[in-house]
Formats: structure tokens, sequence, C-alpha cells
């Protein structure tokens, strides 16, 4: 009995201290005039250098959800920043507010580049990254910007967007200038996504050659990452909705995909 109670508290102890190695700390960075606040995430057990990854965030600005997401890519071995692209934090607890956050950094291409290159500076210079490895993953609003970086040519080794926004406010980009591996995770019966948006955004990564693939979950539609997104829609009357099952799926794509690219 003494050596399994031994045991136990040697497993104990075990993930207790694994779970107490990630460590999130907030930062506050700078574009321009407008003061950002965000989160460097990471693994504090190791001091050799990592693959960073920029985190950009939902509709919804930097939720609980967003927090989550980026300890489970600290535990696979990343540091992660998980951007502020609305600035002090701004975060939304309605549609409304939440399209107005958005729409002020989508519809001017310059705020929403120069937002995300600020935060990719900052992760760059973390002790833990290794700048030469550094790759973007974002969810809704957050997908659409990711992918609007990786069109302009930004220098980012590899980009994924979960139930990823397609709207796109960059140019079409010239053939060979897309850097970054690109892959998109979407729920097939998500009707914020059309599939024009679709039909255009492949036109312009064939043209340029781009290396990308698009999975689309069959019944999942928008928000299916976040354990919110169902009561969100009920309340909103909305249709977001978690799913479990596509987000299992859906990040065993994006752990294996980053694996392959920034690893």
């Amino acid at each position: 009995m003494r050596a399994l109670m031994v045991g136990v508290v040697c497993a104990v102890a075990m993930i207790t201290g694994a779970q107490a190695a990630v460590k999130e700390e907030p930062v506050t960075y700078k574009d321009g005039d407008t003061t950002l606040k965000g989160f460097i995430v990471y693994d504090d057990a190791s001091t050799a250098k990592r693959p960073g990854l920029i985190m950009v965030h939902e509709w919804w600005g930097i939720t609980p959800h967003m927090h989550n997401q980026a300890k489970l890519f600290v535990q696979q071995g990343y540091t992660v920043l998980i951007a502020d692209m609305y600035g002090d934090a701004k975060t939304a607890d309605n549609p409304k507010d939440a399209g107005a956050l958005s729409g002020g950094v989508m519809k001017d291409p310059a705020v929403m580049q120069s937002r995300f290159k600020a935060g990719q500076a900052l992760l760059a210079k973390q002790a833990t990254v290794n700048p030469q490895k550094i790759g973007a993953v974002g969810y809704c609003f957050g997908g659409a910007v990711v992918l609007n970086m990786a069109r302009t040519g930004d220098d980012l080794a590899a980009v994924a967007g979960f139930h990823a926004s397609l709207g796109l406010n960059t140019p079409a980009p010239a053939p060979g200038a897309v850097k970054a591996k690109i892959l998109i995770l979407n729920g097939a019966d998500d009707p914020f996504v059309k599939r024009e948006q679709y039909d255009t955004l492949k036109k312009d990564l064939d043209a340029a050659k781009s290396d990308y693939k698009i999975i689309e979950y069959p019944g999942a539609v928008h928000a299916f990452t976040n354990p919110e997104a169902t009561a969100l829609g009920e309340k909103f009357k909305l249709p977001l909705k978690y799913d479990a099952k596509v987000n299992e799926q859906a990040e065993g794509e994006a752990a294996k995909f980053f694996a392959a690219n920034l690893k």
C-alpha cells in the first residue's frame, strides 16, 4: 500500500510539474501610436529555442478560448504570442461590437498588416523562439488575417486558419510570392464563408503557385473549435456551434502541418 501511495504522489507531482511549466505572460507593445496588449505563452521547462506561432483571435477578441488554444500549441513545442489586433486588448460580448472591431481592422489592409507585423517582431525577439521558424494560426477573423498576411508574401513558414473567414483585403499574390505553406480548416456548412470566396482564394493561390490545402468538415458550421460557441449561437441566433469531434480532427491536422513545416 505504501508503495502504491508513493507512486500516486509521484504521478501527481509529475502532472503538476508539467502543468506548471506552461507560463503565460502579458506583454505590451506598440504599433505606431496604438498600444497593443497580448500574451506570450511558453514552456519554461526548457531553455532551448523553439518555433514560434503568432495566434490571431476570433472577432470577439482575446477570450479564454484563445488562451486555451495557445496552451495546446505550447504543449506541442511552440512559443505562442496571442496577438492583440484591436488595441488595448479590446473584446466584444455581442456581434455588433465584434463586427465593428474586426471591420475596423479589415477595412484598412495597412492597419491589419502593421499590427500583425508588430506582434511578429515581438515574438521573434523572445528568448525561447527561433526567429527563423515562425508561423501563424488564426480563428474566424484571425483566420482571415493570417491568410491575408501569407498572401502579402510575409516571411512566415506556415499558416493555418480554423473556421477562417475568407474576406480578402490584399491583392492577388504574384507567382512565387507566397512563402508560407497554407492550411485552411473550415466547416463545410459554415454559412459565413461563401463558395465564391473559396473560388477566388483557390484561383489566386493556384496562380501564385502556392502550397496550400483546404479541408472542409461535413456538418460543421462556424466556430467549431470554441466550446462557448453553441451558447453564443443560441443567444444571438447565429449559426455558431462547437463540434468536439471536428475540433479534434482539425487540431490533429494542424499539429501535423506545423510539425512538418516548422520543426
